[in-house]
């Protein structure tokens, strides 16, 4: 793979850059001692960050977990030395401006201690909160839910990435613990099982195995799991891929809505279980077609208004945002996807993501009426694995989510 001649260079320039000013910085109150032992732990960093990109991240069976662990490291400590930086130029600033003696050593004490707690909170989003699995409860309440479905429960999971983990089970098997512990009557997954390839899967399949819900367990497939973000030797490869995640799926009892639909039954009455493959927005390509799903079933007298309660899957919470609120009156709706980008503040009811800046509908429940005045609603999954960075930030917890229909 041809290596990235220039994010190489200017990651270095801008690197070299930030610990030169550190390195004029500890020379100006007197720090001369050290100095050659902080190059050299720069220099590391700088040979981190080459062999990291250099590393070939798109070829078939090349693991990405080095990759993602090598740059998490690199961006911990040079953040943290850019949160020293901006703070010592503030001193500066406020020095000059104002023409005062006080020296700015407070500032530069601030930037050391903002640099040491934001590498705190780095390593145990890695360490701790990605394992640290939290249940959500969510009743919902619908006139449509026939009788027999008061007080059924569903869990929701999303966008395992069981790649990240490589072979070690721990995490999956807690999640497997956590979510039988509820005892739901079905369980429901909403795509990105794996990160890139179908071979992930292997060592987690007897662990996903074990998941256990009277109605089943159901499935769609996420953005992550068509195989796109590899350079496959040609479209029959890539084809095949898939084919074997579909093939481990089955193994593992799943069972797959691939622009499907299925009624789930409780005593004489029913409601209607739809699955579409990813419907992307650009850059992702667009496999889901509703339509398709709602009428594959047979029953000619299903379409998407009718009156029959609706339970829609579909990974990409943007597919409820742009089509489904608008042109039909599905009931609920679950997505995942933008993992709330792993990084998650909440206070009370209130929560910021970076995620918000890129979905309107990023983590928990939204409702919308629809074109005719009927009401329809999405619950975003944030998500149990990692993706990128193998880390989850301070309240993006792994998440399960137990759903309560009432009627």
């Amino acid at each position: 793979m041809r290596i990235p001649v220039l994010s190489i260079i200017f990651l270095f320039i801008l690197s070299f850059l930030i610990d030169l000013y550190i390195s004029f910085d500890a020379r100006q109150v007197g720090k001369k001692k050290g100095m050659l032992g902080y190059w050299i732990s720069a220099a590391l960093c700088y040979a981190l960050l080459i062999v990291a990109i250099s590393l070939p991240r798109r070829d078939v069976s090349s693991s990405i977990s080095g990759v993602m662990w090598m740059l998490f490291t690199y961006l911990t400590i040079y953040i943290a030395k850019v949160f020293y930086l901006l703070c010592s130029l503030l001193g500066r600033f406020v020095t000059i401006a104002f023409h005062t003696k006080l020296k700015y050593y407070p500032f530069r004490l601030l930037g050391i201690f903002a640099g040491v707690v934001f590498m705190a909170i780095m390593w145990i989003g890695a360490g701790y909160t990605r394992r640290h699995i939290v249940v959500n409860t969510l009743e919902f309440q619908s006139r449509k839910l026939p009788q027999e479905f008061n007080g059924y429960k569903i869990v929701h999971i999303s966008d395992l990435h069981v790649g990240t983990w490589g072979n070690d089970t721990t995490f999956l098997k807690n999640l497997v613990d956590t979510v039988n512990s509820l005892q739901p009557d079905l369980i429901l997954f909403t795509g990105d099982l794996v990160n890139r390839e179908s071979h992930e899967l292997l060592p987690f399949v007897n662990v996903l195995s074990d998941l256990q819900a009277k109605d089943g367990v159901y499935s769609i497939l996420g953005n992550h799991d068509y195989g796109d973000y590899v350079d496959w030797p040609s479209g029959r490869e890539k084809e095949k891929n898939l084919l074997k995640l579909k093939e481990y799926q089955r193994r593992m009892g799943w069972k797959m809505l691939n622009n499907e639909s299925e009624f789930i039954h409780s005593g004489n009455d029913s409601i209607l279980l739809i699955g579409v493959e990813n419907w992307g927005e650009p850059p992702f390509p667009k496999y889901g077609d509703l339509e398709l799903a709602i009428t594959s079933n047979g029953n000619a007298a299903i379409h998407q208004n009718d009156s029959t309660f609706k339970l829609l899957l579909s990974h990409n919470p943007e597919h409820w945002n742009r089509e489904v609120s608008k042109t039909t009156n599905i009931d609920l709706t679950l997505s995942g996807h933008t993992h709330a980008m792993q990084t998650l503040i909440k206070l009370g009811n209130w929560k910021w993501s970076p995620a918000q800046y890129r979905y309107e509908q990023w983590g928990g429940r939204y409702d919308r009426n629809n074109i005719n005045g009927e009401p329809t609603s999405i619950y975003v999954n944030i998500g149990g694995g990692a993706v990128g960075m193998p880390a989850r930030l301070l309240s993006a917890y792994p998440e399960v989510t137990l759903i309560t229909l009432k009627k």
